[in-house]
């Protein structure tokens, strides 16, 4: 990837999708704050995308915003190119946008499947072809990050779209490393454990105030620590790192999700 310059229209590019809040938005700025323009990208929440254009700008650095709904897909993946062209280049591509379901196995229709698993899992796919052929075509590497979460790894009850996405997703990063290497594109996953979120219904939440008895950690995380670590990898001090997946987790995984989730008090400490 090429070193990074301080002139406007000569600064790497990142796109973050699904960067309108949460994790894409504290990731948008993190990037920025390091030197990148960025395209930002909304499903719902156009307001919450200018927000976080603001911010970017605020930094000094670029910022353009496309609409992205990976429910429409092979076309929603246009946008990588359409914000590419209009930042001049593509250097990062962080594939943060997605969603999920809290509904038991047997009560899942076909319909819910299809949309977790084309959000989750074949959005990222299309979304990365695209960045990579550009990245190939620039001939200066590239980094590509995609945001599974500790269900990349281990299971959760009432979230079996979710987790066979994520689980995929975790795969697709290893054999993307593998073919995308030799054209200097690095590509790793960012594994979230529970992060204070919209999507986790904890908007601007002070996750020092919060009690989470079953992670070692003992409180959620924040996005902004999540984001430093899609930085770290998005960067070039990561120029040796690909094909892995990094949990920020507070280390629930350590516990399984389903008891760092469940556990209501803090006898497990004890021996």
């Amino acid at each position: 990837m090429q070193a990074q310059h301080d002139t406007p229209g000569t600064a790497p590019v990142a796109v973050v999708t699904g960067s309108d809040s949460g994790i894409g938005r504290a990731t948008a700025v993190r990037l920025a704050e390091a030197g990148m323009d960025i395209g930002i990208t909304w499903h719902r929440d156009r307001e919450g995308a200018r927000r976080t254009a603001d911010e970017v700008r605020a930094t000094g650095r670029r910022a353009v915003v496309g609409h992205l709904d990976l429910t429409q897909l092979p076309d929603a993946a246009e946008v990588i190119d359409q914000l590419a062209d209009e930042l001049g280049r593509l250097d990062v591509l962080v594939n943060n946008a997605g969603t999920g379901t809290m509904t038991p196995f047997l009560e899942l229709d076909h319909d819910t499947v299809r949309q977790v698993l084309d959000v989750d899992l074949v959005g990222p796919f299309l979304c990365g072809q695209r960045a990579a052929r550009r990245m190939i075509q620039q001939g200066s590497g590239g980094r590509i990050v995609n945001v599974t979460s500790v269900h990349e790894h281990q299971p959760r009850v009432g979230a079996a779209p979710y987790c066979a996405a994520k689980g995929g997703l975790g795969l697709l990063t290893q054999v993307m490393a593998l073919e995308l290497a030799e054209h200097g594109i690095t590509v790793n996953a960012v594994a979230p454990g529970e992060i204070a979120t919209p999507m986790t219904g904890q908007t601007d939440t002070d996750v020092t105030d919060e009690s989470r008895p079953g992670v070692p950690l003992g409180r959620p995380g924040d996005a902004r620590e999540v984001a430093a670590v899609i930085a770290f990898l998005a960067g070039p001090d990561a120029s040796y790192v690909t094909g892995a997946s990094w949990v920020v987790d507070g280390g629930m995984l350590r516990m399984g999700p389903q008891a760092g989730s469940h556990l209501t008090d803090d006898a497990w400490r004890r021996p």
